[in-house]
């Protein structure tokens, strides 16, 4: 099974090109900081891995997705290889999207929070009589 589950910030606005005839496709390439868990004395903090988006996905990453944003995202990872102008060989990893949504919501930064009415404690009342009601009494 190859699946990756991933969370992080845009590194920067997606690069969205599109392929070339008849019917072309829109292909978005973007890179995703990922925080660590764990941090260890002289180790980076984040990973940043690579992502591609084809057709509907990728203009949807076009229109909404800007750095710094946080987004979810999951996929499978492709690994490949090319020989750059040196005569080098070049091995890659990304992560090719199947899902791709935000992961926070988008606030005005000068807007207060909404809370609850009775906010309370956090938990709701139970109304009377309703425990005759509830199967695992």
């Amino acid at each position: 099974m190859n699946k990756v589950i991933l969370m992080g910030r845009l590194t920067r606005d997606p690069e969205v090109r599109y392929s070339a005839g008849d019917n072309s496709t829109a292909v978005a390439r973007y890179t995703l900081a990922v925080n660590r868990r764990f941090k260890r004395d002289n180790e980076p903090t984040a990973d940043f891995v690579p992502c591609v988006a084809f057709g509907k996905a990728a203009e949807f990453a076009e229109k909404w997705f800007r750095q710094g944003m946080q987004v979810a995202i999951s996929g499978r990872i492709q690994t490949g290889s090319y020989t750059n102008r040196e005569g080098r060989k070049i091995y890659t990893t990304e992560v090719v999207l199947e899902e791709q949504e935000f992961a926070e919501s988008k606030r005005d930064g000068n807007a207060p929070v909404p809370q609850p009415a009775d906010a309370g404690d956090g938990f709701m009342n139970i109304p009377d009589g309703i425990e005759d009601n509830i199967p695992f009494n």
